[in-house]
């Protein structure tokens, strides 16, 4: 399939190079670069956050009936002023 792209002119000239010393074409060399990239990006596992949950029952009694602003007090009490 054919198509266009653009790319800078110092890019392509090194990548001119590259193909003549190594004996292949411009359109091998950007095969075989794309190629790379998209196994690299493949491999790349995707994040997972894990588990952190720990044994217990829960909140402690008195908390539990709580409302959110009790809890953020008790959680902050002796800390700033």
């Amino acid at each position: 399939m054919k198509t266009t792209i653009e790319i800078s002119d110092t890019l392509l000239e090194a990548a001119r190079e590259l193909a003549a010393r190594e004996g292949t074409s411009l359109r091998a060399l950007v095969e075989q670069g794309l190629r790379r990239l998209l196994d690299q990006r493949r491999e790349t596992a995707p994040f997972e956050l894990r588990k952190v949950s720990f044994k217990g029952r829960g909140l402690q009694p008195g908390v539990r009936e709580g409302s959110w602003e009790e809890l953020r007090d008790r959680v902050y009490r002796g800390r700033g002023s």
